[in-house]
């Protein structure tokens, strides 16, 4: 097992990452049509990440941005994006490598991907039953009810019973 070379996480992940860098180009090119949007979460303390210095003290390890209505000369290559976003009436660029985005989602059509969290160590020792990458709905959740959420799954899950929901 230790030269297991056919790293089939790791080859979801790129091609995934891929469909981030895909919808971001093709916004740089058509613009967004109808009610869609992004939701992109990244660290922002990976190397490559560009950004002012009072962002990152605000945001010392994990930002999410939207792309709706107000980015501007949004640029797209093989390993990055580059955007401009206003921040409080401050137009600042950021410069965010791919492989350092945790999350991208388009709530207006309930997709949403989430990336695991990339660290070196995570990727050297795959944990066994662990998925790269996690697909669906479920990541298509704007960033702040994510909070919420997190702390409901804390209280302990609901029962359901489907005998309330059956004729009798």
């Amino acid at each position: 097992m230790a030269d297991n070379w056919l790293r089939y996480d790791s080859m979801v992940e790129q091609a995934l990452r891929g469909v981030v860098r895909k919808a971001l180009a093709e916004a740089t090119q058509r613009g967004l049509p109808g009610d869609h949007h992004f939701y992109v979460t990244f660290h922002t303390d990976r190397a490559g990440v560009s950004m002012a210095d009072w962002l990152r003290q605000q945001y010392p390890q994990e930002m999410t941005i939207v792309l709706q209505h107000q980015f501007w000369d949004l640029k797209v290559d093989d390993e990055r994006f580059a955007v401009t976003l206003s921040f409080g009436g401050r137009h600042e660029r950021l410069t965010v490598p791919l492989s350092a985005v945790t999350a991208f989602a388009d709530p207006s059509v309930k997709f949403g991907l989430q990336f695991e969290s990339g660290d070196e160590e995570s990727k050297k020792r795959p944990q066994a039953g662990a998925s790269a990458v996690k697909s669906g709905p479920q990541a298509a959740t704007p960033p702040a009810a994510k909070s919420s959420e997190n702390e409901d799954s804390t209280k302990g899950a609901d029962v359901v019973t489907l005998d309330s929901f059956r004729k009798k």
